[in-house]
């Protein structure tokens, strides 16, 4: 008595599968998998990771009471009729805004999550609600002054946890409103890539919410950044 094979013929006792051709398409998806999920925590790691703020002279009251000096200065000489420039320098600047920023106590309760406005469904445009609550959510803010650009270093808190932003770029003042061309930014150790800083940065300033906060007083002509220092001109 014959043995059949698989095919019904006499012959070999071994029966050979169908090869499996979706295997490869199953390995790759697998390695595809681990790669996201590989990158994924990456990319965590470098958007929790706090970056150390830069070394700036501390801010202290004398430098504070300097500025409030200067601008009362530029106010009387308006008064009588005549032109005034502002120079602020880089203490002057941190310790102004030191003493005028209502910054969140590093030892504080962890601030509530921030989670969207029920009535509001658009992304693109904060609500003032919003605001407070990053603002209330921000711990330090330091400020650097290189040539004709700003670098700002903010601390803040969201969900508990301790981030990192840093923004490089120029001011300018355009049809009596504060104007901020970024130039380069990220989160911890993460980039943010160009366009998109660009476009976050034009929707904030365009968001009829900032509209007030980025209006300039009448009396100020010019507003930019130059050797160093902040250059306020009065007419």
């Amino acid at each position: 008595m014959s043995i059949l094979t698989a095919s019904g013929t006499p012959g070999s006792t071994d029966l050979q599968p169908p090869a499996n051709k979706n295997i490869p398409w199953r390995m790759a998806f697998r390695v595809f998998r681990w790669i996201t999920y590989i990158a994924t925590a990456f990319t965590l790691l470098m958007l929790c990771h706090k970056v150390e703020p830069p070394m700036v002279e501390a801010a202290s009251p004398e430098a504070a009471a300097r500025v409030e000096q200067k601008f009362e200065n530029a106010a009387q000489a308006l008064n009588s009729g005549q032109a005034a420039t502002v120079h602020l320098d880089q203490t002057e600047i941190n310790s102004y805004l030191s003493s005028h920023l209502n910054l969140k106590d590093s030892n504080a309760t962890p601030a509530t999550e921030l989670q969207a406005s029920s009535g509001n469904n658009s992304t693109d445009v904060p609500t003032q609600e919003d605001i407070e609550r990053v603002r209330s959510s921000v711990r330090d803010v330091k400020i650097q002054l290189i040539e004709d650009r700003v670098q700002a270093y903010v601390l803040f808190e969201v969900y508990g946890k301790d981030l990192t932003l840093q923004l490089e770029g120029r001011l300018s003042s355009s049809g009596g409103y504060l104007r901020f061309a970024p130039v380069s930014g990220g989160i911890g150790l993460l980039p943010i890539p160009q366009s998109a800083l660009e476009r976050a940065v034009q929707r904030m300033m365009d968001s009829p919410v900032n509209r007030e906060a980025l209006c300039l007083p009448p009396a100020i002509s010019d507003l930019r950044v130059a050797n160093g220092e902040i250059v306020i001109t009065y007419q």
